[in-house]
């Protein structure tokens, strides 16, 4: 129903520290968590939006209209919405630990694993 509200919550408080912090942002590559983050809560909007629970008109998400299923919601934005968050968060942790760790294999396996010159 409204799991996306939480990575969107997160996007935003991360565009505003891209936007704040450049040159941070910049080293920990923070418009990589972004495009993440982002384009997640464009796909699911778009998804709730094709099932019907997000509409154009107020209260915008259906389940805002029933007061018995807004725990529901709730419940749902708690486990599916963090969930969602803590992962993109985990797959940007991981690419950044990849691209930094992989100048320094390469470099071992260049120092390790060097051929020898070719005889003519």
């Amino acid at each position: 129903m409204a799991c996306f509200l939480v990575p969107m919550m997160l996007a935003i408080i991360t565009t505003i520290l891209q936007k704040a912090a450049k040159t941070l942002a910049e080293k920990i590559k923070l418009g990589l968590l972004n495009t993440l983050l982002w384009g997640g809560v464009i796909l699911l909007a778009l998804e709730h939006v094709w099932h019907g629970e997000v509409v154009p008109w107020p209260p915008f998400l259906t389940a805002m209209a029933n007061p018995a299923d807004i725990p529901v919601m709730l419940h749902e934005m708690a486990t599916i919405g963090t969930a969602m968050a803590v992962v993109s968060v985990a797959v940007w942790a991981g690419i950044n630990v990849v691209s930094y760790l992989m100048p320094k294999i390469v470099a071992v396996k260049e120092v390790y694993y060097k051929k020898p010159p070719e005889v003519v």
